[in-house]
């Protein structure tokens, strides 16, 4: 199988990102984006997906974490576009529960090529520590537009914010290794009748 690896660079206005990944490492992961708490998440997709990620961020966070959040989730779609290549051969679709303690979420996803995303969580409180939890949608929103993925993310239980955001970003790395696993009877196919994803 060809390395699926990518590096992208995002400068903005607002923000300078680089971000690369290995889809098929052992879950190595740096990061340095100001936003401890989203790296901290971040962990968890590159530790559960075994994807290998070095992303490293400057941004305007003298006004608030928005820009780089979402910035973040922008340039990571676009690596995993870059990464994952023609899809041929791969599972295509992955889906994970994962439990923390009281907290127990779903995530579901699909390498379609069509940006979709669906987000049903309640968080008890607005922030954990430092960090606003609306700005987890806007992070899911830039990944899906620019990876090209359907992603379904549901809470179904919780009442502690912290568990509840951990439990969706281990979903989300299990989900990810899923679908992106190599289906030995796919070998070089396209998982879709329309002949293209």
């Amino acid at each position: 199988m060809t390395q699926r690896i990518a590096s992208i660079e995002r400068n903005t206005l607002e923000t300078q990102i680089s971000c690369t990944i290995n889809l098929d490492g052992t879950g190595h992961a740096v990061f340095v984006t100001g936003v401890p708490f989203l790296d901290h998440m971040l962990d968890q997709i590159a530790r559960h997906g075994l994807i290998d990620m070095d992303i490293k961020a400057q941004g305007d966070l003298e006004i608030d974490a928005h820009h780089t959040v979402e910035d973040i989730g922008i340039t990571l779609g676009q690596a995993f576009a870059k990464a994952i290549g023609d899809k041929k051969g791969i599972s295509r679709y992955g889906h994970a529960y994962v439990p923390l303690d009281e907290a127990l979420s779903r995530v579901v996803i699909d390498f379609s090529g069509r940006p979709g995303l669906s987000y049903e969580v309640k968080y008890p409180r607005a922030s954990i520590g430092s960090f606003d939890v609306d700005l987890f949608r806007e992070f899911f929103q830039g990944f899906v537009n620019h990876a090209g993925v359907t992603l379904h993310i549901d809470n179904l239980k919780g009442v502690n914010a912290h568990h509840i955001a951990e439990t969706i970003f281990k979903a989300l790395g299990r989900a990810i290794r899923m679908a992106i696993t190599a289906d030995t009877r796919m070998a070089g196919i396209m998982p879709s009748t329309k002949g293209s994803l």
